[in-house]
């Protein structure tokens, strides 16, 4: 007898009891996972990251006909969970705690449920008739960037596989969302010239320098608040900026010579983020770094991009969006700030919807829990996702 999960709540707690944190190697639950799809008779393979400590894992059930590269849907979800250091957890985030209805652990909603139920059905899946094939695509660091799925998907390229369309499980409560925003995330870091601070002249200060930076890129974010583009299906919307840590000097009486800061932004579908970056390096490289060299021509400004994922935005006329509002009979258009891999998905040619067991509300915080009734919805609808694959 299997000594795996067969259950969608046995595998969801399963899944949490490995510590996926971003930092920490995914392998041990992604080789547990492909040794179950083997046990089950699925083909997988696996795409690693460039020192081989993470991997994407993508399997596919085939079609009747035996098809396995065309068409098809792909079930999408990320292995990676964000850290719990400095929460307040009532239980151990990685054991899985049930109560009163729910599920607690790191992961429950975002998005471990999501991926543990589409595992419990795979016996099912298999024994289905299908007339397309069935994916399953189970990505790495998706939370510090979506660093995982574009190497997945460059090798879903190499080898052929064009699926038909995605759903991806992020926590929606079950409701079909058909657009995200897209997110860019740069460190900039500036070079000064130290000098005593008496003789301010002689320095280049860098932290004045940085906040020149961090002011225009305010004034820029106030200027798209103020003329858009604007979408009213976003609950905030209209592309958002902010900037988060800033780093430098290393006494009061020292002209800084160092100064680095993170920023990031936030941008509806259909505005174009490089046409903010082309902003702000203009002004870097026009207005900021020649007056800088004025005063020392070995100061500058260095911009490092940390992550970037594409918006996202699903036409209803797409038959991935017909289908999962036939099935969640859902009507409302639903849009969301956070990003997704949709956007690498739908960037690929692969029509996408986010649709998922759990709410983002409960994503990221201490005591992060999944309605076991959000279990029962996810296993139903992917059930129904399965029967409208299949051969009349």
């Amino acid at each position: 007898m299997s000594t795996f999960p067969q259950t969608s709540l046995d595998w969801t707690k399963k899944l949490i009891g490995f510590d996926t944190t971003s930092r920490y190697s995914n392998l041990e639950l992604i080789e547990y996972i492909k040794a179950y799809l083997t046990h089950c008779g699925v083909e997988s393979f696996l795409v690693f990251n460039a020192d081989g400590k993470k991997a994407n894992l993508f399997a596919t059930i085939p079609a009747a006909n035996q098809e396995h590269l065309v068409g098809g849907l792909v079930l999408s979800g990320h292995t990676d969970v964000v850290p719990v250091d400095g929460q307040d957890w009532n239980s151990e985030p990685f054991v899985a705690q049930e109560r009163d209805g729910r599920l607690y652990g790191r992961g429950a909603c975002d998005m471990k449920g999501f991926i543990g139920t589409v595992l419990a059905l795979v016996p099912e899946f298999t024994q289905s008739h299908l007339k397309a094939p069935l994916h399953l695509a189970f990505s790495f660091d998706e939370e510090i960037g979506c660093l995982g799925a574009p190497l997945m998907l460059q090798e879903l390229a190499q080898k052929g596989i064009k699926p038909a369309g995605c759903i991806v499980g992020e926590p929606t409560g079950m409701r079909p969302v058909v657009a995200h925003k897209g997110i860019s995330a740069y460190k900039c870091i500036v070079h000064g010239c130290a000098a005593h601070s008496s003789l301010t002249p002689v320095g280049t200060n860098a932290i004045e320098y940085a906040a020149r930076i961090i002011c225009m890129f305010r004034d820029l974010t106030d200027e798209i608040k103020r003329k858009g583009p604007f979408d009213a299906y976003f609950d905030v919307p209209f592309t958002t900026g902010q900037t988060s840590t800033i780093q430098g000097g290393n006494a009061i009486n020292t002209v800084p010579a160092h100064c680095e800061f993170l920023f990031e932004y936030r941008t509806l579908p259909a505005q174009s983020p490089t046409e903010i970056l082309g902003r702000i390096e203009s002004y870097i490289n026009d207005v900021l770094v020649p007056q800088m060299k004025k005063e020392n021509p070995d100061a500058g400004i260095e911009l490092i991009k940390l992550a970037s994922a594409p918006g996202m935005e699903t036409a209803e006329k797409e038959a991935i969006m017909q289908l999962v509002r036939g099935l969640t009979k859902e009507t409302e258009i639903a849009k969301v700030a956070y990003a997704t891999e949709g956007g690498l998905f739908q960037q690929a040619g692969i029509p996408t919807v986010i649709c998922g067991p759990g709410s983002i509300e409960q994503a990221h915080k201490a005591n992060e829990y999944i309605a076991l009734e959000q279990l029962a919805k996810c296993e139903t609808f992917l059930r129904s996702v399965c029967a409208s694959q299949q051969v009349d």
